[in-house]
């Protein structure tokens, strides 16, 4: 079945168990990466290692991020652009995409090298600590020409209607990974840097074979000759700014906190909050993977003036995002004990007890999470990146540091709890947001 037709003509329950289905579990299965990263850094290097690890990993997924603007941001036109039979104007955005991905991955990659020292040194780390990030952000910075890409060939390979291809790629990538980590880590003894090595080999391997079937012209979206124009660009940004913002002001806010915590609470206390976005990113990743899969679905039927569609379709993502969030939470609450030793040796008993009692505060962040997000994802689709971009900057970095100031007094409590009351704060915001765009358009 064509793209067009899969997207416009299947009934939209039916459209979200065979889209949003396989979208969740690839989508997890890329996030497993930066568990296994967690898993074998914590456990084998141990924990000055691991505080290392979270202490650099924000300034490797910020550059993660540029791609995953580009790819975000083509995908919204060029799903419209399809829904309207404009196959060129789609070619054009899917070729400029590719190549932007590439420009901003090889001048990102050289930044993050020469300045992995100055941006570590002013987290205030130092010695074996300072080191060990350092080493781990240049790793990464090489191969970045080569890995970001992997962030947006996904999009398209939705966009084609491949969503068992985006799947199973990201099930092999992760698979790759876990192999990788094992032998540069547990055999070759390569360190710290051995690790963002796996990661790197993983994302190259199935960015190679993601792009195969483009370069043989199999499928909807074809390489062109690129014609770049100011308007495109702006589009591609605007459309792909909410995901790229929020992504960037999330690690920012923890930038912000891992500077607060290493002077408050040492390399303990880093490696605790490092523990909590490694449980977050897990469910994160599902609710991404469940929203971002139907954007697609939702921008072939907003181009094709099918208002109806859209609405059925972003109900089920709600529905979806409601019930992921409170298995989640119910999850992380009485399996604290369980996802720390994952992180943590036996021996580190003190270390043990203040992560479970942070991630029992943190299980609380997903009663309300999947509201915003689901709600953030739906503007993009449409198209509608202003409010799509006041939510996410709201949740990533408005809220969480205004928090960070107002509970301060509660110490590494309020730290914790934090997150937890600035996804409130959003799901009230985004019930504000879309009552006025119902309003406005449907």
């Amino acid at each position: 079945m064509e793209s067009l037709d899969f997207y416009t003509k299947t009934t939209p329950l039916k459209l979200f168990f065979i889209v949003a289905l396989p979208g969740a579990i690839g989508m997890i299965a890329s996030s497993l990466w930066g568990l296994f990263d967690g898993i074998f850094v914590g456990q084998i290097l141990g924990e000055t290692a691991f505080a290392a690890l979270n202490l650099s990993f924000p300034f490797v997924l910020i550059n993660f991020s540029l791609a995953d603007l580009i790819g975000t941001g083509s995908s919204v036109p060029i799903s419209i652009s399809l829904g309207k039979n404009q196959e060129k104007e789609a070619n054009n955005y899917f070729t400029c995409a590719c190549l932007m991905v590439f420009i901003t991955g090889t001048t990102m990659g050289v930044i993050l090298y020469f300045t992995a020292p100055v941006l570590i040194q002013l987290m205030g780390a130092d010695g074996e600590l300072a080191e060990l990030a350092v080493r781990y952000i240049r790793v990464y910075a090489i191969c970045s020409p080569f890995t970001t890409i992997v962030f947006a060939v996904d999009n398209f390979l939705r966009i084609c209607g491949r969503i068992q291809v985006s799947m199973a790629l990201n099930i092999v990538m992760s698979v790759l990974i876990l192999g990788m980590e094992f032998l540069f880590l547990s055999v070759l003894k390569m360190g710290i840097g051995g690790s963002a090595l796996a990661v790197s080999f993983g994302m190259f391997a199935c960015s190679v074979i993601a792009l195969y079937p483009f370069f043989r012209n199999r499928l909807v979206l074809r390489f062109c000759k690129p014609r770049f124009s100011f308007a495109l660009v702006r589009q591609v940004v605007s459309s792909g700014s909410p995901i790229f913002l929020s992504n960037v002001a999330a690690r920012l806010t923890s930038i912000i906190m891992n500077m607060i915590l290493l002077r408050i609470g040492g390399h303990g206390a880093v490696s605790v909050y490092g523990i909590l976005m490694y449980s977050g990113d897990f469910l994160q990743q599902l609710l991404y993977g469940t929203c971002d899969s139907m954007q697609p679905a939702i921008g072939y039927n907003w181009g094709a003036g099918n208002s109806k569609r859209v609405k059925d379709i972003a109900k089920c993502c709600l529905a979806a995002g409601a019930a992921i969030s409170i298995g989640g939470t119910l999850a992380i609450l009485f399996f604290s004990e369980s996802i720390t030793a994952l992180f943590l040796k036996e021996t580190e008993k003190d270390l043990l007890a203040l992560s479970v009692h942070a991630l029992q505060l943190y299980s609380l962040t997903y009663l309300t999470r999947w509201f915003g997000f689901a709600i953030q994802s739906f503007l993009i689709a449409l198209d509608k990146p202003l409010p799509a971009t006041v939510l996410s900057v709201a949740n990533a970095f408005v809220f969480p540091v205004l928090l960070i100031a107002i509970l301060w007094p509660l110490h590494l409590n309020g730290l914790w709890l934090k997150t937890p009351i600035t996804s409130a704060m959003v799901s009230v915001l985004s019930v504000l947001i879309l009552t006025r765009i119902l309003k406005k358009h449907f």
